[in-house]
């Protein structure tokens, strides 16, 4: 565990998971919290032992209810350009990240929070779970990639209604959207993002880390271009000793065991 004073880290496993822990303030981001979310991924980036992530809020009503309003209504031109991109940074680091992340929702996810989530490879969302993008309500947009994310997400139309309105929507609207990947009772969410973080864990670490590249290069490149990245990597992937495990196997009827080389 990290001594950061609003981000801990616990390792169980192949299994992280990295809690938010500004409950005063619903774990709401502010620049301290955004360096230390930062800082905590740049910590398990070359973990070998870590496998997988799960990001979440301490606490039964927030994920993380959106940015600190007291930092943002300062804001000018000049100082709100550079935070929204030092935001836009720390996000595009967790969605880039080499190991899938799961954002384990089970309270407010709105504003900035709901971009958090957003940047994570999936999304779990407990009953309680609620998410939205209010900004224009308080004169400004999603600023840490929330228009871009959500309409590659869900698609331009019903990412212009959230976003438009303000709306809050709740975890079964999410799931039956496409916002999130699944919808359990709370009482489930935290064993279902560790099961879920788990399976995952036990493929061969670099065959995932290399779908997550081919998945996000097809979202953000041509088709061709996409396929030929995809194509690359699929051959990368022969060369490795998981690949020789996972087949060898798959063939003797066992279980494959993945060194992540």
């Amino acid at each position: 565990m990290n001594g950061n004073e609003y981000v801990r880290t616990e390792v169980s496993g192949a299994v992280a998971t990295v809690t938010i822990d500004r409950q005063a303030k619903l774990n709401a981001l502010n620049p301290e919290v955004i360096a230390e979310i930062d800082a905590a991924f740049a910590g398990l980036r070359d973990d070998a032992d870590v496998r997988a992530a799960i990001l979440t809020g301490a606490g039964d009503k927030a994920f993380v209810a959106g940015a600190d309003i007291g930092v943002l209504a300062d804001m000018g031109t000049i100082t709100g350009t550079e935070v929204s991109r030092a935001g836009q940074d720390v996000l595009r680091r967790i969605e880039r990240f080499p190991k899938p992340v799961i954002a384990a929702v089970g309270g407010y996810a709105l504003g900035g929070g709901c971009e958090l989530a957003l940047a994570c490879h999936l999304r779990i969302a407990s009953a309680r779970a609620r998410f939205g993008l209010p900004e224009v309500g308080l004169g400004i947009i999603p600023g840490y990639g929330g228009t871009v994310r959500l309409a590659r997400l869900v698609g331009l139309g019903r990412a212009a209604e959230l976003i438009l309105t303000g709306d809050m929507i709740d975890g079964a609207r999410a799931a039956e959207i496409g916002l999130a990947n699944m919808v359990v009772p709370h009482a489930e969410l935290t064993d279902r993002a560790r099961k879920v973080a788990g399976r995952i864990a036990g493929n061969a670490p670099v065959a995932v880390r290399m779908a997550l590249a081919s998945l996000y290069g097809a979202v953000e490149n041509t088709m061709d271009h996409a396929l030929s990245f995809e194509a690359t990597l699929f051959g990368l992937l022969a060369s490795t000793d998981d690949m020789k495990e996972g087949m060898a196997a798959f063939l003797e009827k066992r279980k494959a065991v993945f060194r992540g080389a």
